[in-house]
C-alpha cells in the first residue's frame, strides 16, 4: 500500500447470526462472524482471524515483492501464524518458509529478515491512532 493511500471499509450486521457482518472493502465483500462457542454462527472469520490473516498475507506479499525486485529465484513463500491474547497483550508468532532450490543461504536469510518488515507488522508494532466518532 502506498504511504498516503486511504482505505475505506464498511461493516454492516446481516442478521444471519447474533454477530454476523458483511465487510465491504476495496471492492470485496467478506462475511465475518464469531465462532459458535462465542455466540455466533461461524459464518466467516472472527475479527482476530482477519487480523492474523492480514499479517500473514502482508508478510507473504512483502517477501514476494522483495524477491521480484532482486530477481531472486523464489518459487513460493508460506507463512504460518498464531495469535494468543495473554492478559492485556497479544502475542503473534510467524513462521516463514521460503521455497526455491536455487536460493542461496544468504538470500534465504535476507528474505526472512524482509518478512519482519511488512507494512502490517510495522503498523502493529508502531504507534496507532484510532479515532471513534
Amino acid at each position: 500500500m502506498s504511504k498516503d493511500k486511504m482505505i475505506n471499509a464498511h461493516v454492516t450486521e446481516t442478521g444471519e447470526s447474533d454477530y454476523a457482518v458483511a465487510i465491504e472493502v476495496s471492492g470485496h465483500t467478506i462475511k465475518g462472524d464469531e465462532p459458535v462457542n462465542d455466540g455466533g454462527g461461524n459464518l466467516g472469520p472472527a475479527p482476530f482471524d482477519l487480523l492474523l490473516a492480514a499479517l500473514g498475507e502482508c508478510t507473504a506479499m512483502t517477501v514476494r515483492w522483495y524477491a521480484l525486485q532482486q530477481k531472486w529465484p523464489l518459487d513460493k513463500v508460506e507463512v504460518s501464524l498464531t495469535f494468543q491474547n495473554i492478559g492485556k497483550e497479544g502475542v503473534f508468532e510467524k513462521h516463514v518458509t521460503v521455497h526455491g532450490e536455487a536460493l542461496s543461504d544468504d538470500q534465504r536469510q535476507k528474505l526472512i529478515e524482509i518478512a519482519a518488515k511488512c507494512p502490517v507488522q510495522r503498523t502493529l508494532e508502531g504507534e496507532l491512532t484510532i479515532r471513534t466518532a
